[in-house]
């Protein structure tokens, strides 16, 4: 063999023998990451003894596993948002919590308040509005007034009471919290129509659309993470969190023409007024039944 073919069987050896060191050393460590070797995404456990206002959710059946699973998943690492509301609940559970003791609701439901609008004075697609979104025949029919002027929906004491009501009115009904919590979502008489057609008395019995079926998982799922934001991973100084400033009642029972010079009397803004008054859905207060409101003034120091 001469000098030049020897050169090139070894080079063609060696070649081969990094190829297969190469194949080695990839087996080993496996595929490169696509992310930051800290950054991991952890399967779940589910905590033994789950459950929504006292009722036990039956996770050892399959189907109720998986879809708890789901909510509790899609739920801690939608990390932005689950802080967000971590800080939000520091605000309004305060006005919340005593709200539902007092109207004879378990304290599980201000997590309701959470899934439907992530504690924020905001509208559904289908024109349900304020935190508990309510609809607005629904609203009227407890005895809250909507219209363009004023619409209590979007003032969270008198919001809260209706919803206690609807809820209580609805475990009534069906006899226990947890399809109060789904007729809340679907309706008394949807409900009540599913639950008669399926033969069946137990929510986690029904077959639902994919909304009602996912919205009791998400609501416990929401107070799972929010009772234990750091076993999930959610890291705050009590400073982070949002604090709702100090305001004073001013019991109005006339017509206010202009929210703004209104605001200004009392040593604020229109701003500032309605932030606190989101009910108020104009720049005046039209009263032709001289009704008696109280709106709320921010103390200022």
């Amino acid at each position: 063999m001469t000098g030049s073919l020897r050169f090139l069987s070894f080079s063609v050896t060696a070649i081969i023998a990094l190829f297969f060191i190469n194949a080695v050393y990839k087996s080993d460590v496996g595929p490169q990451r696509n992310t930051a070797e800290s950054y991991k995404i952890k399967a779940l456990k589910i905590p033994d003894g789950i459950s929504f206002a006292g009722e036990k959710i039956p996770v050892e059946r399959f189907d109720i596993r998986e879809r708890m699973d789901r909510e509790l998943l899609v739920n801690t690492y939608w990390q932005s948002n689950g802080l967000l509301l971590l800080k939000r609940a520091h605000k309004y559970f305060p006005i919340i919590e005593p709200l539902l003791k007092k109207y004879g609701v378990p304290d599980d439901f201000k997590y309701l308040a959470v899934a439907e609008s992530g504690l924020q004075n905001n509208s559904s697609p289908a024109g349900a509005s304020g935190f508990w979104h309510f609809l607005k025949h629904s609203a009227r029919e407890y005895g809250l007034e909507v219209n363009r002027n004023v619409d209590e929906r979007y003032h969270l004491e008198k919001a809260t009471k209706i919803a206690a009501d609807y809820l209580k009115k609805s475990k009534k009904r069906f006899g226990n919290w947890t399809l109060a919590a789904a007729a809340y979502n679907a309706g008394n008489a949807r409900i009540a129509k599913r639950l008669e057609v399926q033969q069946v008395t137990d929510y986690y019995d029904l077959l639902l659309n994919s909304e009602t079926s996912r919205y009791v998982f998400r609501i416990v799922a929401l107070k799972e993470i929010m009772s234990n934001p750091k076993h999930y991973g959610f890291e705050f100084e009590q400073e982070d969190l949002y604090t709702l400033p100090k305001t004073r009642i001013v019991k109005v029972d006339t017509v206010i023409h202009n929210i703004a010079s209104f605001a200004k009397k009392f040593g604020t803004n229109y701003k500032e007024l309605k932030l606190h008054n989101p009910w108020l859905r104009q720049n005046r207060l039209n009263n032709k039944s001289r009704r008696l409101y109280e709106i709320k003034i921010p103390v200022t120091y």
